[in-house]
């Protein structure tokens, strides 16, 4: 199929099977660019660790990015290779992702530790650039409340060290399982399946005469109708009292405030991909940082119930408990910073 990557037209309202072509062939391209740095940067390759992560991170945006555009017009394309297609690159990129996302937790737990407790900083999980916990958090946001220091520093240590071990063990399985996964017959079959996708997409007969519009626009309502049921008048304030309250009960299975706002920021990413096959450029400043917000709701939340395992650790010392759950009110409080720095994104983007 002789499309250019990259093009797209004027306004979308046309037929969009060349536009759209195009795009998933970009991406097939940069995934293919992606697995041959990892493999060069790989085993005997000479590369450097962080050259294979990256290529890994690479490898992710991709697949998320395909696999984002297969949902978002999926009558433009071939129905049951699409259908094929989105579980692999689900699997792919949630198997990947997994090892980054440990590292990033236990490196999030550690350093609110130590702003914490004011204590001796404890090593963080090596290669992750990841923020000062509470360093995002909007002007205006009240603080958690001040733990008692003397005590927290006991226990911080050894809360550390605690989560140290869990993650750190946590983070080295998915290391395997991604290494396993990359070379499965079932990657390798998702890689040949990419490289088909590069130089030809299997689109539908409604390609011919369909437009990208409609279906962008959807992908936008579907957004904005989950962001209206969100308790957007209480994320409006920078501290949430009974959010914070719900958040530290007892209870062991996710907290049920949190999903909706997940589910928002998949459909966020899904308006993202959807804006950039339509008009080939990325999306502006006010969406960007209504995604950084609900990425960090999320990686709050991770955190949070991360803390909160580890204090169900049978045997461990009250100092270290009460550490822990110290750390895990502190998350919590990271949740709703995020939400309201959502709020604030989400009323920029609107005007």
């Amino acid at each position: 199929m002789a499309t250019e990557p990259g093009a797209a037209p004027a306004d979308g309202s046309g037929p969009g099977g060349d536009a759209l072509a195009a795009y998933l062939q970009a991406q097939a391209t940069e995934f293919l660019r992606s697995l041959r740095a990892h493999r060069e940067s790989g085993a005997g390759g000479g590369g450097a660790p962080e050259e294979s992560a990256e290529a890994v991170r690479a490898l992710r945006r991709s697949a998320r990015r395909i696999s984002g555009t297969l949902h978002t017009f999926r009558p433009l394309l071939d129905a049951d290779w699409s259908e094929t297609m989105r579980p692999e690159l689900a699997w792919l990129s949630g198997t990947l992702a997994r090892e980054h996302a440990y590292a990033s937790r236990l490196e999030r737990l550690l350093l609110a530790l130590h702003r914490l407790s004011g204590a001796a900083p404890v090593p963080a999980a090596a290669g992750v650039g990841a923020r000062t916990a509470g360093a995002d958090a909007p002007a205006g946001a009240i603080a958690p409340a001040a733990p008692d220091r003397a005590g927290l520093t006991v226990g911080a240590a050894k809360a550390g060290a605690l989560l140290d071990r869990q993650l750190t063990l946590a983070r080295t399985r998915a290391h395997s399982t991604a290494l396993q996964a990359l070379g499965s017959g079932r990657f390798h079959a998702v890689a040949d399946r990419i490289a088909l996708l590069a130089s030809e997409v299997p689109l539908s007969p409604a390609a011919a005469d369909t437009g990208l519009r409609p279906l962008a626009t959807a992908a936008e309502e579907r957004l904005t109708d989950a962001v209206a049921a969100l308790p957007l008048v209480t994320a409006g304030h920078p501290y949430n009292a009974a959010a914070l309250v719900h958040g530290l009960a007892p209870e062991t299975t996710p907290q049920p405030q949190d999903a909706p706002w997940h589910q928002v920021r998949l459909l966020l990413r899904l308006h993202r991909y959807a804006h950039e096959v339509l008009t080939g450029a990325p999306a502006d400043v006010r969406l960007r940082a209504a995604g950084q917000a609900l990425t960090r709701h999320r990686d709050a939340s991770e955190a949070a119930a991360a803390a909160a395992s580890a204090a169900r650790t049978p045997r461990i010392a009250p100092a270290t408990a009460y550490a822990l759950g110290v750390l895990h009110a502190d998350q919590r409080h990271e949740v709703e910073a995020a939400r309201f720095t959502f709020h604030q994104a989400w009323q920029r983007q609107l005007r």
